[in-house]
């Protein structure tokens, strides 16, 4: 899209820390010095920025630094897993206000789930001494392909009953501010590029945990796909299946009935181990038992196996690795990396990493947090709120 100089796209530019000053935009842009005051005067005065007067010593008139307001700009996020979930206040540029984590079973229906969710929320607005007048929106991710123009789960395997629910809508309407969901490896690999690699363009993010799941990143940017489906790698078929075992998609020979945390923890019963959800996978590992060690690594090269035409197709400087079964640190990408580099050509891995995620479980919520500042303070977004409210809503 041509440049146009509307405030959103300065706005833009601003937030992205290209520019700081009326000379850094005017320089950039071309713009005149009048259209230049122009637009960051419409911005002020709605309180999408601020200007401060910045002294560089005893001569000369002080530079006037332009940034991004903020502070009294909150958001709502929560990471909904398989079994537990973490809730987050921050405000705009990413200072944590207030936090919870709680267990929280997202197979159960729809209705108690979001009432949770959103009691939860209003309880870190309470924890925090905060307002909901001063939220402009809410992020969360779900363990689900997601229809992030709708914000509703499509057929989500672990989530009976959650085809097709209005989970933004819902949380929209019980909150008073706009609502953004999205898949959880697209939000965590979104909170892992931005946070830890902001020089990395493409970046793709694993999740095992209960089930596998991929984030995409593009351009800085996850690619859900045309229908928000694009990532679902734990539905891909492996070469040759450890035993049997039904995938909750129906089918025989998914990665996830093999290599997710509920796939060990059931072959880990098998043997007579006792051990319910991928957490308990993780405390055997830690506790050196040779199972589950042993497990934790094969599952490890089936992933390698997977992702392998993964690395293939996009080509991504980066491999993070997070989820529950990440914990187990090396021994999960010690499988990783011996079967994805031995997949691969070394022009592909040769400058590649292949990390334990750097951000653990608040990826999540900084993903969530970074999904609602895009939508909110796009270029267009904010164009079109400058039409019709000439101010942003005070806090």
């Amino acid at each position: 899209m041509a440049f146009t100089a509307s405030p959103g796209e300065i706005l833009v530019l601003i937030r992205s820390g290209r520019v700081k000053t009326r000379r850094d935009l005017q320089e950039l842009t071309g713009l005149s010095r009048s259209t230049v005051a122009l637009r960051l005067s419409q911005l002020i005065a709605a309180g999408y920025i601020r200007a401060v007067e910045q002294r560089r010593g005893t001569a000369g008139r002080p530079a006037e630094i332009l940034s991004f307001e903020e502070n009294d700009k909150l958001v709502l996020a929560a990471d909904l897993g398989a079994t537990h979930a973490r809730f987050a206040l921050t405000d705009a540029g990413g200072r944590m206000l207030a936090e919870r984590t709680e267990d929280l079973v997202t197979s159960q229906e729809p209705d108690v789930v979001l009432k949770t969710v959103v009691r939860r929320f209003r309880d870190l607005l309470k924890d925090a001494g905060r307002d909901r007048a001063q939220l402009v929106g809410i992020g969360v991710g779900l363990p689900a392909p997601v229809d992030f123009r709708t914000g509703r789960p499509v057929q989500p395997p672990i989530m009976p009953g959650w085809h097709g629910v209005a989970v933004a809508k819902t949380l929209s309407d019980a909150l008073g501010c706009p609502a953004f969901v999205d898949n959880d490896a697209n939000l965590l690999g979104l909170g892992e590029v931005r946070e830890r690699y902001p020089d990395v363009d493409n970046l793709l993010f694993v999740k095992v945990g209960t089930g596998i799941g991929a984030g995409v990143i593009l351009g800085g940017r996850p690619e859900r796909g045309s229908t928000g489906q694009g990532g679902d790698i734990g539905h891909i078929r492996i070469s040759q299946p450890v035993d049997g075992a039904r995938c909750r998609c129906g089918a025989t020979g998914c990665l996830a009935a093999h290599a997710s945390g509920a796939a060990l923890a059931r072959q880990l019963t098998e043997r007579g181990i006792e051990a319910r959800t991928s957490r308990d996978v993780v405390r055997l590992v830690d506790e050196g038992d040779p199972d589950a060690i042993t497990l934790v690594r094969d599952a490890g090269r089936l992933l390698g196996e997977v992702l392998a035409t993964a690395v293939a197709l996009l080509n991504p400087t980066v491999v993070v690795i997070g989820g529950d079964l990440a914990l187990t640190r090396e021994h999960l990408l010690v499988g990783v990396r011996e079967r994805l580099y031995d997949r691969t050509v070394p022009a592909l891995t040769s400058s590649m990493a292949v990390v334990e995620s750097r951000l653990g479980d608040r990826a999540g919520v900084h993903g969530a947090r970074h999904m609602v500042i895009d939508q909110v303070f796009s270029a267009e977004a904010v164009d079109a709120r400058l039409l019709t409210e000439p101010a942003f809503p005070a806090s």
